[in-house]
Protein backbone atom coordinates (compact mmCIF):
# COMPACT_ATOMS: atom_id res chain seq x y z
CA UNK A 1 0.00 0.00 0.00
CA UNK A 2 1.19 3.35 -1.33
CA UNK A 3 0.69 5.70 2.11
CA UNK A 4 3.51 8.01 1.21
CA UNK A 5 4.38 10.17 -2.33
CA UNK A 6 7.57 11.65 -2.72
CA UNK A 7 8.14 13.90 -6.31
CA UNK A 8 11.43 15.37 -7.69
CA UNK A 9 10.32 19.53 -7.92
CA UNK A 10 12.25 20.65 -11.73
CA UNK A 11 11.04 18.84 -14.68
CA UNK A 12 8.76 16.61 -12.52
CA UNK A 13 6.27 19.30 -10.63
CA UNK A 14 7.72 22.36 -12.37
CA UNK A 15 8.04 22.78 -15.88
CA UNK A 16 11.47 24.46 -15.74
CA UNK A 17 13.33 22.94 -18.89
CA UNK A 18 15.93 24.65 -20.32
CA UNK A 19 15.12 23.82 -23.88
CA UNK A 20 14.70 27.67 -25.12
CA UNK A 21 17.76 28.34 -23.89
CA UNK A 22 18.73 25.15 -26.30
CA UNK A 23 16.46 26.81 -29.42
CA UNK A 24 18.09 30.29 -28.56
CA UNK A 25 21.70 29.28 -28.89
CA UNK A 26 20.99 27.25 -32.22
CA UNK A 27 19.31 30.50 -33.65
CA UNK A 28 21.72 32.45 -32.88
CA UNK A 29 24.40 30.54 -34.76
CA UNK A 30 25.27 27.18 -32.45
CA UNK A 31 25.93 24.20 -35.28
CA UNK A 32 23.65 21.53 -33.75
CA UNK A 33 20.60 19.59 -34.10
CA UNK A 34 17.85 20.32 -31.46
CA UNK A 35 17.51 16.79 -29.65
CA UNK A 36 21.24 16.28 -30.10
CA UNK A 37 21.98 19.59 -28.26
CA UNK A 38 19.24 18.31 -25.58
CA UNK A 39 20.79 14.59 -25.21
CA UNK A 40 24.31 16.63 -24.68
CA UNK A 41 22.42 19.10 -22.19
CA UNK A 42 20.80 16.19 -20.14
CA UNK A 43 23.93 14.03 -19.89
CA UNK A 44 25.69 17.52 -18.36
CA UNK A 45 23.14 18.21 -15.92
CA UNK A 46 23.22 14.27 -14.90
CA UNK A 47 27.00 14.77 -14.19
CA UNK A 48 26.74 18.03 -12.52
CA UNK A 49 23.33 18.79 -11.50
CA UNK A 50 20.34 21.40 -12.25
CA UNK A 51 21.85 23.95 -9.88
CA UNK A 52 25.10 23.63 -12.06
CA UNK A 53 25.76 27.98 -12.52
CA UNK A 54 27.97 27.35 -14.99
CA UNK A 55 25.55 24.32 -17.24
CA UNK A 56 25.55 26.59 -20.58
CA UNK A 57 29.48 26.79 -20.62
CA UNK A 58 30.45 23.61 -20.19
CA UNK A 59 27.36 22.60 -23.07
CA UNK A 60 29.05 25.21 -25.45
CA UNK A 61 32.83 23.69 -24.68
CA UNK A 62 31.49 20.23 -25.10
CA UNK A 63 29.67 21.66 -28.38
CA UNK A 64 32.26 23.55 -30.07
CA UNK A 65 35.35 23.48 -27.68
CA UNK A 66 35.28 26.63 -27.03
CA UNK A 67 32.35 29.53 -25.36
CA UNK A 68 31.51 31.94 -27.71
CA UNK A 69 29.98 34.63 -26.02
CA UNK A 70 27.62 35.61 -28.13
CA UNK A 71 25.52 32.32 -28.32
CA UNK A 72 26.08 31.97 -24.33
CA UNK A 73 24.36 35.55 -24.30
CA UNK A 74 21.06 34.40 -26.23
CA UNK A 75 21.50 30.75 -24.08
CA UNK A 76 21.41 32.69 -20.73
CA UNK A 77 18.82 35.76 -21.88
CA UNK A 78 16.22 33.01 -22.86
CA UNK A 79 16.60 31.20 -19.71
CA UNK A 80 16.38 34.12 -17.29
CA UNK A 81 13.01 35.01 -19.40
CA UNK A 82 11.52 31.49 -18.95
CA UNK A 83 12.76 31.44 -15.00
CA UNK A 84 11.85 34.79 -13.70
CA UNK A 85 8.34 35.11 -16.54
CA UNK A 86 7.09 31.30 -17.08
CA UNK A 87 8.13 28.88 -14.18
CA UNK A 88 4.67 27.03 -13.77
CA UNK A 89 3.36 23.65 -12.92
CA UNK A 90 2.91 20.60 -15.40
CA UNK A 91 -1.03 20.73 -16.39
CA UNK A 92 -3.32 18.93 -13.70
CA UNK A 93 -0.35 18.90 -11.09
CA UNK A 94 -2.70 20.94 -8.15
CA UNK A 95 -5.83 18.67 -9.07
CA UNK A 96 -3.48 15.36 -8.13
CA UNK A 97 -2.13 16.96 -5.39
CA UNK A 98 -5.73 17.60 -3.94
CA UNK A 99 -6.62 14.40 -4.75
CA UNK A 100 -3.93 12.43 -3.26
CA UNK A 101 -4.18 14.69 0.22
CA UNK A 102 -8.05 13.77 -0.03
CA UNK A 103 -6.95 9.76 -0.06
CA UNK A 104 -5.12 10.44 3.26
CA UNK A 105 -1.72 10.00 1.06
CA UNK A 106 0.93 12.19 2.69
CA UNK A 107 3.25 13.92 0.16
CA UNK A 108 6.92 15.48 0.20
CA UNK A 109 9.78 16.72 -2.21
CA UNK A 110 13.05 15.28 -2.57
CA UNK A 111 15.17 18.18 -4.17
CA UNK A 112 18.85 18.56 -5.20
CA UNK A 113 17.97 22.55 -5.31
CA UNK A 114 18.94 24.70 -2.14
CA UNK A 115 16.38 25.12 -0.07
CA UNK A 116 15.14 29.19 -0.56
CA UNK A 117 15.85 28.37 -4.06
CA UNK A 118 13.13 24.76 -3.82
CA UNK A 119 10.58 27.03 -1.68
CA UNK A 120 10.70 29.97 -3.99
CA UNK A 121 9.98 27.88 -6.94
CA UNK A 122 7.20 26.07 -4.75
CA UNK A 123 5.98 29.88 -3.98
CA UNK A 124 5.90 30.66 -7.58
CA UNK A 125 3.74 27.91 -8.67
CA UNK A 126 1.33 27.98 -5.23
CA UNK A 127 1.68 24.46 -4.69
CA UNK A 128 3.64 24.88 -1.64
CA UNK A 129 1.20 24.23 1.06
CA UNK A 130 -0.04 20.55 -0.06
CA UNK A 131 3.71 19.45 1.04
CA UNK A 132 3.92 17.30 4.73
CA UNK A 133 7.79 17.77 3.80
CA UNK A 134 10.61 19.17 1.86
CA UNK A 135 14.10 17.59 1.78
CA UNK A 136 16.26 20.08 -0.17
CA UNK A 137 20.24 20.00 -0.35
CA UNK A 138 20.80 21.82 2.52
CA UNK A 139 18.86 19.13 4.82
CA UNK A 140 21.51 16.71 4.35
CA UNK A 141 24.44 17.65 1.92
CA UNK A 142 24.46 14.85 -0.34
CA UNK A 143 22.86 14.94 -3.90
CA UNK A 144 21.20 12.25 -5.17
CA UNK A 145 21.35 9.35 -5.82
CA UNK A 146 22.84 9.33 -2.30
CA UNK A 147 20.59 7.03 0.15
CA UNK A 148 20.44 10.08 2.62
CA UNK A 149 17.39 12.90 1.26
CA UNK A 150 15.39 9.55 0.50
CA UNK A 151 15.83 8.63 4.21
CA UNK A 152 15.26 12.11 5.85
CA UNK A 153 12.10 12.15 3.41
CA UNK A 154 10.60 8.56 4.99
CA UNK A 155 11.93 9.29 8.53
CA UNK A 156 10.10 12.83 9.12
CA UNK A 157 7.41 11.01 6.84
CA UNK A 158 6.97 8.06 9.19
CA UNK A 159 6.71 5.96 6.55
CA UNK A 160 8.20 2.91 5.46
CA UNK A 161 10.11 2.79 2.51
CA UNK A 162 8.05 0.29 -0.01
CA UNK A 163 5.01 2.45 1.35
CA UNK A 164 6.46 5.66 -0.55
CA UNK A 165 6.42 5.99 -4.50
CA UNK A 166 9.05 8.10 -5.52
CA UNK A 167 8.39 9.86 -8.90
CA UNK A 168 10.98 11.71 -10.91
CA UNK A 169 12.48 12.51 -14.00
CA UNK A 170 15.83 11.67 -13.74
CA UNK A 171 16.71 8.01 -13.52
CA UNK A 172 20.49 8.18 -12.42
CA UNK A 173 19.23 10.23 -9.43
CA UNK A 174 15.81 10.31 -8.60
CA UNK A 175 15.25 6.35 -9.72
CA UNK A 176 18.59 4.76 -8.78
CA UNK A 177 18.24 6.75 -5.14
CA UNK A 178 14.68 5.80 -4.53
CA UNK A 179 15.69 2.01 -5.55
CA UNK A 180 18.31 1.61 -3.24
CA UNK A 181 16.29 2.43 0.20
CA UNK A 182 13.54 0.10 -1.36
CA UNK A 183 10.78 2.88 -2.81
CA UNK A 184 8.36 2.16 -5.48
CA UNK A 185 9.94 4.09 -8.42
CA UNK A 186 8.03 6.12 -10.71
CA UNK A 187 9.55 7.74 -13.94
CA UNK A 188 8.29 11.26 -14.83
CA UNK A 189 8.81 10.76 -18.90
CA UNK A 190 7.38 14.10 -19.68
CA UNK A 191 10.23 15.96 -17.74
CA UNK A 192 12.92 14.37 -19.54
CA UNK A 193 11.79 12.37 -23.21
CA UNK A 194 14.89 11.40 -24.36
CA UNK A 195 15.79 9.30 -21.30
CA UNK A 196 14.80 5.90 -20.16
CA UNK A 197 14.37 4.31 -17.13
CA UNK A 198 14.39 0.89 -15.13
CA UNK A 199 11.58 1.78 -13.14
CA UNK A 200 8.39 0.27 -11.28
CA UNK A 201 6.29 2.97 -13.49
CA UNK A 202 6.85 5.09 -16.33
CA UNK A 203 4.08 7.93 -17.03
CA UNK A 204 3.80 10.46 -19.66
CA UNK A 205 1.52 12.89 -17.30
CA UNK A 206 1.14 13.69 -14.54
CA UNK A 207 -2.54 12.29 -13.95
CA UNK A 208 -1.49 9.12 -14.50
CA UNK A 209 -0.10 8.67 -11.01
CA UNK A 210 -3.29 8.48 -9.30
CA UNK A 211 -3.61 5.19 -11.05
CA UNK A 212 -0.53 4.03 -9.69
CA UNK A 213 -1.79 4.90 -6.20
CA UNK A 214 -5.35 3.06 -7.13
CA UNK A 215 -3.58 -0.15 -8.08
CA UNK A 216 -1.15 0.08 -5.14
CA UNK A 217 -3.84 -0.03 -3.20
Amino acid sequence: MIKAVLFDLDNTLIDFMKMKSISAMIGSGLKAKHNEAIKILFNLYGQYGLEEKQIFQKFLKKMQGKVDHKILAHGIVAYRRVRNSFMEPYPNSDEVLMKLKAKGIKLGIVTDAPRLKAWIRLASIKLGNYFDVVVTFDDTKSWKPSKKPFLAAIRKLRVKPEECLMIGDWPDRDIKGASRVGMKTCFAKYGNPEAKAKADYTITEIRQILGIVEKEG
